[in-house]
C-alpha cells in the first residue's frame, strides 16, 4: 500500500470509531504501530486534528471531514452481502434502517460497481428469527438504548415459566440465537435470557444508572474471569 493511500485509511479508520488504538491500526494495515506513531505524527502536521496520544488512542476533532468516499468493487459487494445477511436476524427497524442506508450508498455509486454488488450471488433464503422474535428483540434492544427496566415473561429450557423484571445491558448474537445480557432483579444476579424464549416482554417506566457491580462491564469482567479458570484463556 503507498504510503498516501494509508494514510487517508488512517483518517477514515480513526473517524469512523470513538476510539482508535495504534495497536488496531497497525492490525488493520499491516504495519508496526512505530509505523503508525510516525504516521499519525505526520497527519498531525499537515492539520489534521488527530486527538490523543500513543498508548492512549486517538480519534478525530470535531468539524473535519473528507469528501463522499468512492467504494470499490468488493467493499460494494461485502455491503450488499452485509445487509442480506443481516436482515434475516434482525429486529424490524433495524433491518429496514439497514436496508435503507444501503439503497442511499447504492445510489452515489458508479454503475459499473452498482451493477456489480446488485449482481453478488450471495442470498439469505427466509427462516432467519421468527416475527415474534424478531418484535421481541427491537423492544429489549430498544431498552437497552433508553436505559429502561423490562418486565419479562420467560419460558427456560426446561420449559419453566417464570416472571422478571430485569436491567437490560446488552443484546448479542451467536449464529441464529438472540441473548439479553441483563442484571435480573428477582436473583439480584446476571442472568442471559434467549429472546426466542420470551413470551412477552414490556418496556417500563422506570429508567435505571449503571451501579458498580451491575454493569456490562462488570458482567464481561467476570465471564473473562470464568474463562480463564476454565483454562480457555491465556
Amino acid at each position: 500500500m503507498r504510503r498516501a493511500d494509508r494514510l487517508f485509511h488512517i483518517i477514515q479508520l480513526i473517524r469512523g470509531r470513538r476510539l482508535t488504538t495504534a495497536t488496531y491500526l497497525a492490525e488493520r494495515l499491516e504495519v508496526s504501530e512505530r509505523t503508525i506513531y510516525r504516521d499519525v505524527s505526520d497527519l498531525s502536521a499537515q492539520g489534521v486534528p488527530i486527538e490523543g496520544a500513543a498508548g492512549v488512542g486517538y480519534r478525530l476533532g470535531a468539524g473535519f471531514d473528507l469528501p463522499p468516499m468512492m467504494f470499490t468493487h468488493d467493499e460494494a459487494k461485502a455491503l450488499v452481502a452485509s445487509v442480506r445477511l443481516a436482515q434475516a436476524w434482525l429486529d424490524p427497524a433495524l433491518a429496514t434502517g439497514a436496508q435503507d442506508a444501503l439503497g442511499k450508498i447504492m445510489s452515489v455509486l458508479p454503475a459499473e460497481a452498482r451493477v456489480a454488488a446488485e449482481a453478488l450471488a450471495v442470498y439469505a433464503p427466509q427462516g432467519g428469527l421468527p416475527p415474534p422474535a424478531q418484535r421481541t428483540l427491537q423492544t429489549l434492544r430498544e431498552a437497552v438504548q433508553e436505559r429502561r427496566k423490562v418486565f419479562l415473561n420467560y419460558r427456560d429450557l426446561s420449559e419453566q415459566r417464570s416472571e422478571r423484571t430485569v436491567r437490560p445491558l446488552g443484546c448479542f448474537y451467536w449464529g441464529k440465537v438472540w441473548t439479553l445480557a441483563a442484571w435480573c432483579e428477582r436473583r439480584n444476579d446476571f442472568r442471559s435470557f434467549r429472546v426466542d424464549r420470551v413470551t412477552y416482554a414490556r418496556r417500563l417506566d422506570e429508567q435505571f444508572r449503571d451501579e458498580p457491580g451491575r454493569t456490562l462491564a462488570d458482567l464481561e469482567r467476570l465471564d473473562r474471569e470464568w474463562a480463564k479458570g476454565q483454562g480457555w484463556t491465556s
